[in-house]
């Protein structure tokens, strides 16, 4: 096992630490999902969180969001416990998510769908959060679909439908659940441009993905999850270099 390391980025005098988890624990029936994680990410990171299927990853995006609780452990916001805190209490903390397979509203259009989401999750008013919709329209290249309902967009517009949804919530700390997957090697320079885009606004950002590249050259440090544990955690390049991460994670996708 390689030995978990944090990032240089932690050592900055000026990055304050927005979240720490703390010995988070997930079984289901016999199966441990998650065996006793800690880490900690800095304000402003970009963390990327790979793993082979069944290492943990969805379970940790849920429980961060508290779609499920955890059987042990602790989960701090800001050095808040937000552990026992309900999903619409830790959407308004700032904790906002995207979800592998897109839910929008079949119903609602393109804005209708990102209104909901700054009115409902981030709790603006209706006024406020015209122009906060329509700039995020405008980052996420969906401004001539805004009019447009969800079943007309292609696959790469409904993922950044869903990423235009979770900004709407005005997230300081943004789960991004494989953003990136079933998109061609421009559409996925464009989501990089864009994800680059919002660290730079100061968001907060742990990504979720399966493709190496991406996560080579996308992120600052890398998690490694694998059977509920974590392998490893640094610099990106050194751990997707790593051999064992390399048996672990990089064999299974070659298999």
């Amino acid at each position: 096992m390689i030995p978990a390391r944090r990032s240089s980025l932690s050592h900055h005098a000026n990055m304050a630490e927005i979240l720490a988890v703390t010995h988070l624990t997930k079984k289901f029936g016999r199966v441990r999902a998650l065996d006793r994680v800690s880490f900690q990410v800095e304000q402003g990171e970009l963390l990327g969180l790979v793993g082979p299927n069944g290492a943990g990853k969805t379970t940790l995006f849920n429980l961060l969001t508290g779609c499920s609780k955890p059987d042990n452990g602790i989960i701090t916001l800001d050095g808040n416990n937000i552990t026992g805190k309900s999903p619409a209490m830790r959407c308004r903390l700032g904790v906002g998510r995207t979800y592998q397979v897109p839910r929008p509203f079949p119903r609602l259009t393109v804005y209708e769908n990102v209104l909901v989401a700054s009115t409902h999750g981030a709790g603006f008013s209706e006024w406020e959060s015209r122009s906060k919709v329509h700039n995020l329209l405008e980052l996420t290249g969906l401004a001539h679909r805004q009019s447009n309902f969800p079943k007309a967009l292609n696959s790469l517009e409904a993922k950044l439908l869903e990423l235009a949804r979770a900004l709407g919530t005005n997230p300081r700390l943004l789960l991004l659940d494989e953003i990136a997957a079933g998109v061609t090697e421009p559409e996925l320079q464009h989501v990089l441009r864009i994800v680059r885009k919002l660290q730079e606004t100061g968001i907060t950002i742990v990504w979720v993905e399966h493709i190496p590249r991406m996560m080579t050259h996308g992120v600052e440090r890398l998690l490694v999850l694998a059977q509920g544990k974590i392998l490893a955690d640094g610099k990106a390049r050194e751990v997707m270099s790593n051999q064992e991460v390399a048996r672990v994670y990089l064999g299974q996708q070659n298999q």
